[in-house]
């Protein structure tokens, strides 16, 4: 079925009315989308230079702080730019695009999650096998399938959102493009897209949620047989991933598997998880871990003394 819309621009309706919290809304947010670019940046930087951040872990989280950068980039730059305009508007064409690209990265950093979930259960109940198990082949093919099932998870959001006729409306009542608020201004029934949105995100995201913690708690119950200072590195590296699970799939969980509302709530709920967490998962990983910290002082102290030569 091919869709016949007449609605070409559509207009958001951003996160508050009032310009001057608007105001103060993008002085907030703008360091923050900085920092989490540099955050990010910096560990993609520093795991591709440091010679001792050579294992899979690092090659993940790299990865992980790469997609956390573009994921942030799909949604926060636009609405940061919006924070200072008096009408915000998209073209339909831009709406799927943005929809595309933010369930893409986003459905790619839950399968990375879930491969360094995989990397630190290998590591701590399987050490002898972890360097044939865990090899780079195998590691570049886990991040590679990490990349594709997220493009596929978009190809299906789009491909449901296409057919629908858009013959207006054309207000969302969000700060960005997504299924929720987009499907509400289809001029046809969406139950069953729906449906399928809500099988493919909600519990999708539950099983992989699940899937996480269920690793997490054999890592932490096999961790019983290891000596105490083992038991203290291998429990700081798995706080750090827990930390980031849950920061990011908390929001997600609460927004895919309830009924679309309008409430701000929900968009404050999707303010953070756009515009907060992929500032904290540098931080977390960074501060939790002692080798990134030293790497990173060692990039940067032969940064200083090559430019005060």
């Amino acid at each position: 079925m091919v869709s016949v819309n007449n609605v070409t621009e559509l207009i958001i309706t951003g996160l508050f009315q009032d310009p001057e919290v608007q105001k103060v809304c993008f002085v907030l947010f703008l360091p923050v989308y900085v920092a989490t670019v540099l955050g990010n940046g910096l560990i993609v930087v520093t795991v591709s230079i440091s010679k001792s951040l050579r294992s899979p872990m690092y090659f993940f989280l790299s990865y992980l702080s790469l997609v956390e950068i573009c994921y942030s980039s799909t949604v926060v730059p636009k609405f940061i730019t919006d924070l200072l305009a008096k009408v915000k508007t998209i073209s339909l064409k831009g709406c799927l695009a943005q929809i595309f690209f933010f369930h893409f990265f986003g459905v790619t950093e839950i399968l990375l999650l879930t491969v360094m979930a995989y990397d630190r259960y290998v590591a701590i109940c399987k050490p002898l096998y972890y360097t044939t198990i865990m090899s780079k082949t195998v590691c570049h093919h886990l991040v590679a399938g990490s990349w594709v099932g997220g493009f596929f998870h978009s190809m299906i959001q789009i491909f449901i959102t296409l057919p629908l006729p858009f013959c207006g409306p054309n207000v969302i009542d969000h700060y960005f493009c997504d299924l929720h608020p987009l499907f509400k201004l289809a001029c046809t029934d969406t139950f069953v897209v729906g449906v399928i949105m809500f099988v493919n995100s909600g519990l999708f995201s539950v099983f992989s949620f699940l899937f996480l913690v269920s690793s997490y708690v054999v890592i932490l119950f096999n961790l019983r047989n290891h000596s105490a200072e083992g038991r203290r590195k291998a429990l700081s590296t798995c706080a750090s991933h827990i930390m980031v699970v849950v920061l990011f799939f908390g929001p997600a969980i609460f927004l895919y598997l309830r009924p679309a509302s309008t409430y701000t709530e929900d968009k404050l709920v999707a303010v953070f998880y756009t515009v907060i967490t992929p500032m904290l998962n540098p931080i977390i990983y960074t501060l939790r871990n002692a080798e990134v910290k030293n790497a990173v002082k060692k990039l940067w102290g032969k940064k200083v003394n090559s430019s005060l030569e």
